[in-house]
C-alpha cells in the first residue's frame, strides 16, 4: 500500500523546480513501448541504449545476459540509470515469456523476408523492440518467437548501424507518432506514484533516516 502522506512529506525535501521537473517528465513516460538488448558485448552500447530510453521517455529497459553480464557504465548512461527501470534476465526465453505475459509483442529489429519499414510500423500495439549482439545480431530464438520484424531503410554501402544508433532512430520515430495519437500510452496513476517514490529515494540524502523518523513520529 502506497502511503500518500509519506510521499507528500518526502516531497517537502525537494525544491519546487525539482518537483515540477518530475511532473513534466512523468507525464511523458511510457510503458507502451519498451526495449530489450540480447547479450550485447560492448558495455557502452547497453549504457547508450539506456540513455536513449530516458531521452525518448521509455521507462523500462530489458537486458538479457545469457552470455555476457556487465554493469551499466554510469558515465555513458549520464545518470539515466537513476530514472530508467532495468529488468535483467538470465535467458532470452525468460525475457520473452515475461514480456508476452505483460502483453507485449516481440519486435525483432533486423531485416527479414516479412519485415516492416520503420515508417509503416503499427504503433497501436504494446511492443518490445529487440536489439542483438554487435556482430551476430539477434539469436535464432528471438527470430523464431518474434511477432514481427522491423527494419530501418538504408541507401548506402553500410548494411547495419550501431545498436544505440538504431535504438535512437526507432524510438524517436515511434514515440513521436505515439504522442500524436489517441492511444492511452502514458503511465498509470499507480505507476506515477511508484516512480515518484523511487526517484525521490534516489534524490534525497539520508532517505532511509527520514522515512524512519516519519514512521516513528519524531
Amino acid at each position: 500500500m502506497l502511503d500518500l502522506n509519506l510521499l507528500k512529506h518526502l516531497e517537502g525535501y525537494l525544491t519546487e523546480n525539482r518537483l515540477k521537473r518530475f511532473d513534466t517528465i512523468l507525464s511523458q513516460r511510457t510503458k507502451h513501448f519498451t526495449v530489450a538488448t540480447e547479450d550485447v558485448y560492448q558495455l557502452h552500447n547497453t549504457s547508450a541504449v539506456m540513455r536513449t530510453c530516458d531521452v525518448f521517455g521509455i521507462q523500462e529497459l530489458n537486458v538479457i545476459e545469457e552470455v555476457n553480464s556487465k554493469h551499466i557504465d554510469r558515465e555513458i548512461a549520464m545518470g539515466a540509470q537513476k530514472w530508467v527501470d532495468l529488468n535483467r534476465y538470465s535467458s532470452v526465453k525468460t525475457c520473452i515469456d515475461d514480456l508476452k505475459q505483460k502483453g507485449y509483442q516481440i519486435v525483432a529489429t533486423t531485416p527479414h523476408t516479412n519485415d516492416c519499414n520503420l515508417i509503416d510500423f503499427d504503433i497501436s500495439k504494446k511492443s518490445c523492440f529487440f536489439f542483438g549482439r554487435e556482430t551476430e545480431g539477434l539469436s535464432q530464438y528471438v527470430m523464431k518467437h518474434a511477432d514481427c520484424f522491423l527494419k530501418i531503410p538504408m541507401v548506402g554501402f553500410t548494411e547495419s548501424l550501431n545498436i544505440s544508433v538504431s535504438a535512437a532512430i526507432i524510438l524517436q520515430q515511434v514515440t513521436s507518432k505515439l504522442r500524436k495519437s489517441d492511444i492511452d500510452w502514458q503511465l498509470s496513476d499507480k505507476d506515477i506514484i511508484e516512480k515518484r517514490f523511487d526517484w525521490i529515494k534516489k534524490t534525497i540524502k539520508d532517505y532511509d533516516a527520514i522515512v524512519e523518523r516519519y514512521q516513528s513520529g519524531t
